[in-house]
């Protein structure tokens, strides 16, 4: 089993380091775009979704991205100012009512507190517990809030292009991409777990009662096309369970774990398969391997510690340092501070261990939203760890709105899928072109703009001249 190593080196952030605080009401999630390091979208009780731009370095990015449903009703922290980033320790402020933003982080980290997100996205009636980056296609926002409905956004424009707000009848706990992001799949406050075809708008699966409690459930995709879920049994047992979308009559598999009330948040690395559990107020993580061979869900080992987490945080693997043998990095929220945890797998070799890094998912994105949207699909490309992450340099996100006067709205619309294959490289051109377009209209237009207040103000200091003469 792996080895833990902890970090106690702690410090407190001065008072006036800067952070990401554009909200209106308490941040409730937040989520690192997969393909910018530097970009992040949060949810909010303001009803908004702001995706935003920050540059931090990875260590602080985890921090920031994975402190996962702070304030929603699972109770996992008191709520982040979570861009009040060090990799050291993050202390918490209390936090802002349902939105969303996407931010941008300079390219040399913050300097200044960041108050202005790159777009705001507003379409949700309450409060947005909810956001998740697609996959593998750039500038793809997921999002889920109070008013039961799951929206899909097109960052690049701004605009809302699919709305799922009729398949959900209670509130929605949590939801998850698949691997190359046609499916999600949900779970809910009415006890059902949901996979869904966004793009159709199809209820594709569904399980009643996946878990016979009361208490939250969690549901997330494997790389192999099933779904793993938490809950809990009618006696308040914890509970994990693996199913086949194909077949949610009967589970794969289902353990009944111990009787702890704490939510258990899955983690997965579908590198390796590994599952970590970890539940709040629990002082532990136990991981899983998925293999399918019976019993397919094989424990593994336990870390333990004495004080007990309010959140749990994790580094994407191209994250960890591969000359040490970390597979996996986690970020234990207390209550006042941020706790580094790094697992390694000791071996006496200085060579790359193929076996603990396989090729991972990387920063490029496979598809645009536009070719998403489309109806086309793409695994994440893969990159090799050989020689460790290199970050390369990152695209600014720019958002284009279209006119909305001369668009028709789509976001209660069902997508129209083609059918027949497009040349990428043709609609992509045409695409640029017509984006182009629209920047140098905008440009002519704030110019013209400047030209005639120029006038103007030429005028008016004329006749105060003649005046004062």
């Amino acid at each position: 089993p792996p080895s833990l190593s902890l970090s106690f080196q702690t410090g407190r952030i001065d008072k006036s380091y800067p952070t990401v605080c554009g909200h209106t009401g308490p941040v409730l999630d937040i989520d690192w775009c997969p393909h910018n390091d530097q970009v992040i979208a949060s949810g909010s009780e303001d009803c908004t979704v702001m995706p935003e731009k920050v540059t931090v370095g990875l260590d602080q990015f985890v921090i920031l991205a994975q402190l996962e449903r702070l304030g929603v009703s699972t109770a996992w922290g008191a709520g982040a100012r979570a861009a009040r980033a060090s990799p050291r320790e993050v202390f918490l402020d209390p936090p802002d009512l349902g939105s969303k933003k996407v931010w941008q982080i300079p390219e040399n980290g913050l300097t200044l507190s960041l108050t202005e997100p790159v777009v705001i996205l507003e379409g949700h009636s309450k409060r947005v517990g909810i956001v998740a980056w697609h996959p593998t296609a750039r500038n793809v926002l997921l999002s889920a809030g109070c008013d039961n409905a799951i929206i899909i956004w097109n960052v690049g424009t701004g605009e809302a292009l699919i709305n799922l707000d009729d398949m959900h009848s209670d509130m929605i706990y949590n939801v998850s991409w698949n691997r190359n992001g046609s499916l999600i799949c949900t779970a809910s406050k009415d006890k059902k777990v949901r996979v869904i075809d966004p793009r159709k708008q199809e209820i594709v699966a569904e399980k009643e009662r996946a878990h016979e409690g009361a208490r939250p459930m969690r549901a997330i995709f494997l790389a192999d096309g099933n779904v793993f879920t938490t809950g809990f049994s009618r006696m308040s047992e914890r509970q994990l369970a693996l199913w086949n979308p194909k077949n949610m009559e009967e589970p794969i598999a289902l353990h009944e774990m111990d009787t702890s009330n704490g939510v258990l948040l899955p983690f997965y690395d579908p590198d390796t398969s590994i599952i970590y559990l970890c539940g709040k107020g629990d002082s532990s993580i136990r991981y899983f391997e998925i293999t399918d061979e019976s019993p397919y869900v094989h424990y593994l080992n336990t870390f333990s510690s004495k004080e007990p987490q309010r959140g749990m945080g994790y580094m994407p693997k191209r994250g960890l340092d591969v000359n040490k043998c970390e597979i996996a990095r986690f970020f234990k929220l207390h209550e006042r501070k941020c706790e580094p945890i790094i697992m390694t797998v000791p071996r006496k070799s200085d060579l790359f261990q193929d076996d603990l890094y396989p090729d991972t998912a990387g920063p490029e994105a496979a598809l645009e939203a536009e070719e998403w949207f489309e109806g086309r699909n793409a695994d994440p490309i893969l990159i090799s760890l050989k020689h460790g992450y290199i970050p390369g340099k990152n695209r600014d996100l720019k958002v284009v709105k279209k006119n909305i006067l001369d668009s028709k709205p789509t976001a209660n619309k069902k997508c129209d899928l083609i059918t027949a294959p497009k040349k990428t490289a043709d609609a992509a051109g045409v695409q640029n072109e017509a984006k182009l377009d629209e920047i140098l209209k905008e440009i002519k237009s704030i110019k013209d703009t400047i030209c005639n207040q120029d006038e103007r103000i030429s005028k008016l200091e004329q006749q105060m001249a003649k005046i004062a003469a």
